[in-house]
């Protein structure tokens, strides 16, 4: 597996021991200069930033995102009702699909409804007429494929053959148009700017009949920005550019160039043993706690890990019945012994929001942290309670 870069930052003088195992550590301070970073390029640009809840959605840091980014964009009621709840700006939501049931309260909750079809948008009209009659002020909007794929892993590309997610940018006409307040495209995957480039050659080619009727362009997220090699100053002219071709408004919804290298998770080694190499079973579930490890897959990177390739590398599981319950191989900068403790780099966004209690394997404890004032809260604990009341 290929493994994913993490920046240690901070967290290389963090002392592991000062938090339970396992547990979240997301430091304020990182979390701040990502901010700063995409509320710099929305002045530059004069555009809008909303922070994608599906990848972050640790509301005890609202206060903090709300400094900076202009609100935030939901995939549904109940990160809407979250939204509403916590954080402050605007709120964006877009379904797959909604419940005709739940759609009422979406627009209430909601600045922006983005449908995924037209065919859902007409079968939703009643709804949308009731919803305004009774003094909901939100706009609609359609979510476009535009039909480039651009990612290396076909099943995280929005644009792949067969794709459910938008309506194929080749099928739009303009009575689809005439039903819209604005576009919203999500085409990219951890990326930088030139895949947002060749998206956007492809939808100019076919939106530039509604520049000037289309009031807002959404750019989803995917957007790498916080990286240290994003290409932000080309970035910036590309929106200046961009809003002034098309007349319209510009979003982007960054998601985890919010919470990038903001966070851990902290874990501890409970056994170890030989099975034609060295093995050791942790509390760190990679299908409980960072399912995407299988299911992208990917290898993350260790905090600390020994580069020596004469160090001989363990592997490391988690403590399920689950076979595949496989992080990857490791050469560990701590001893192989139980009690001793390791971390996991990045994985303050989408690992936090997809944990789950599979076998009954204890959830992360979430702590904040600020590198600066070295200050360390405890967040959230979970305890037998949090599984037993999800189940019956």
């Amino acid at each position: 597996m290929e493994t994913k870069a993490g920046d240690p930052g901070a967290f290389a003088h963090f002392d592991l021991s000062r938090v339970d195992s396992p547990a979240f550590v997301v430091d304020a301070a990182k979390l701040r200069a990502n901010l700063q970073m995409l509320a710099e390029i929305r002045d530059a640009a004069d555009i809008k930033v909303l922070a994608a809840l599906k990848a972050f959605s640790m509301f005890s840091v609202a206060p903090i995102i709300g400094e900076y980014l202009d609100g935030v964009c939901t995939s549904g009621l109940w990160e809407a009702r979250l939204a509403s709840e916590f954080y402050d700006g605007e709120i964006a939501t877009y379904s797959a699909a909604y419940k005709p049931e739940e759609l009422e309260e979406v627009c209430r909750l909601s600045d922006h409804v983005i449908f995924n079809t037209p065919g859902q948008m007409e079968r939703a009209q009643l709804i949308l007429e009731h919803a305004r009659a009774q003094g909901q002020d939100f706009d609609v909007g359609l979510r476009l494929n535009p039909q480039v794929p651009t990612g290396e892993v076909a099943k995280y590309d929005p644009s792949s053959p067969g794709s459910r997610l938008g309506f194929p940018l080749d099928q739009l006409t303009e009575e689809h148009m005439a039903m819209v307040d604005g576009i919203h495209v999500h085409n990219l995957c951890e990326q930088t700017l030139e895949p947002l480039q060749r998206t956007w050659d492809r939808l100019f080619d076919v939106l530039e009949p509604y520049f000037g009727q289309i009031k807002w362009i959404n750019l989803g997220g995917g957007h790498h920005i916080t990286r240290a090699d994003y290409e932000r100053e080309e970035l910036v002219e590309f929106l200046k550019d961009l809003k002034e071709d098309t007349g319209a408004e510009v979003y982007l919804e960054p998601g985890e160039a919010v919470a990038l290298d903001a966070g851990i998770l902290v874990g501890t080694i409970l056994d170890h043993h030989w099975n034609e190499m060295p093995v050791a079973v942790t509390d760190i579930s990679a299908t409980c706690h960072m399912p995407d490890v299988i299911e992208a897959p990917y290898r993350p990177a260790m905090l600390g890990e020994v580069q020596d390739e004469e160090h001989i590398p363990v592997r490391l599981g988690g403590p399920s019945c689950l076979a595949g319950d496989v992080i990857g191989d490791y050469r560990l900068p701590v001893p192989c012994e139980p009690g001793q403790r390791f971390a996991f780099l990045d994985q303050a966004h989408y690992s936090m929001v997809k944990t789950n209690t599979f076998n009954g394997v204890q959830l992360p404890s979430i702590y904040l942290w600020d590198s600066e004032t070295d200050q360390l809260e405890l967040v959230k604990e979970f305890g037998y309670e949090t599984f037993r009341d999800r189940l019956s």
